[in-house]
């Protein structure tokens, strides 16, 4: 197994988050990159640092004025009167104003409104850059894949709560979708992506909805009670041409390993069935038992099983980072579960 992280993860270090109305230290931190790269350590693992993207690799799957707008906001942020230190909305447009012609602001405020879906994304003078890095970790993960190998990226910021227009949920560039995009430019007529993060994958299944080339599966807590709280139910299939080829497996609050597991063991059946012939896997260790919010509890030992069970697929993977928070124990995770590809 080849692994891939780049050092500017380290300019993105926000300090915004909102939490239940109170304003507390953001979790996603450098720290956490600092735990991984000890659990990729105590594999033998040494990490290469890979290539910036182009922008043509970004706009695969963003929109051109989106990631303008990711790279100039800070700039446009700090020439207003009293601004903070990062990019953070106060508004975003609603479903009533959407249906009734809503469009971008040319003011930064309006602007951070459009292009965000929520608070916990807030811009700091370097996420580009950072976000760009991680992009390039996760594309030179699917580039070892589409040779039929097996890669890991350490990509932070994590990506799978981006839209193909919109920030949201520490995510700012669709890290697993760019994967998914690369490895269907470089042949695989069918890809599949596997999200076992504990929250929905909702920019990974927005970017992919109409389509049928890609395969989006999202193993989750119930959205009803936790993040992204809108999207991430069961009946959520897909559109259009790609109707039936997006699956979401919510479970309930405290879930633990047994029901996780047959949650993934469901999703990779699906992945079987779909005949996919490349594999991302959306890995995040926010289910776990010992993490900040809890919402599944998930074991090192139930980690472990998942990675061997995605293993057993033998497919072509990348695997790409998401979230995971305790930077005690994320390291200890991600060497169990990678030691499943031996």
């Amino acid at each position: 197994m080849q692994a891939f992280d780049h050092p500017l993860e380290s300019a993105h270090a926000p300090a915004f988050f909102l939490m239940r109305g109170v304003l507390r230290p953001n979790f996603e931190v450098p720290a956490r990159a600092a735990a991984l790269r000890e659990g990729l350590a105590a594999l033998g693992l040494k990490a290469e640092v890979p290539p910036l993207p182009g922008r043509a690799a970004l706009e695969s799957v963003h929109a051109p004025d989106y990631l303008d707008w990711l790279r100039d906001a800070p700039g446009e942020w700090a020439a207003m009167p009293g601004a903070g230190a990062e990019v953070v909305a106060n508004i975003h447009p609603s479903p009533e104003m959407l249906a009734q012609g809503a469009r971008p602001s040319t003011k930064a405020v309006g602007r951070a409104g459009w292009y965000t879906a929520d608070t916990a994304c807030p811009v700091g003078p370097r996420t580009h850059e950072a976000a760009a890095a991680a992009a390039g970790c996760a594309l030179a993960a699917a580039e070892v894949a589409a040779r039929g190998g097996v890669a890991y990226a350490l990509c932070r910021p994590p990506g799978h709560h981006a839209y193909a227009a919109r920030a949201g949920g520490h995510c700012y560039v669709n890290n697993a979708a760019l994967a998914a995009q690369a490895l269907r430019d470089a042949g695989a007529a069918r890809v599949a992506v596997l999200d076992i993060d504990s929250h929905h994958g909702n920019g990974t299944q927005g970017i992919f909805w109409s389509r049928r080339d890609v395969l989006t599966v999202s193993v989750h807590a119930d959205p009803d009670g936790y993040y992204p709280w809108f999207v991430g139910h069961a009946s959520e299939t897909g559109g259009g041409d790609g109707a039936g080829f997006n699956l979401n497996l919510p479970q309930p609050m405290g879930t633990g390993d047994e029901h996780w597991l047959e949650a993934v063991a469901a999703g990779i059946s699906r992945v079987r069935a779909y005949g996919a012939e490349a594999l991302v896997v959306s890995l995040g260790f926010d289910a776990s038992e010992h993490e900040p919010l809890a919402a599944l509890r998930v074991t090192e030992e139930g980690f472990a099983r998942a990675g061997t069970a995605i293993a057993g697929m033998r497919l072509p993977t990348a695997v790409v980072q998401e979230g995971g928070y305790n930077t005690e124990v994320i390291g200890g995770l991600l060497a169990r579960f990678l030691g499943a590809w031996g």
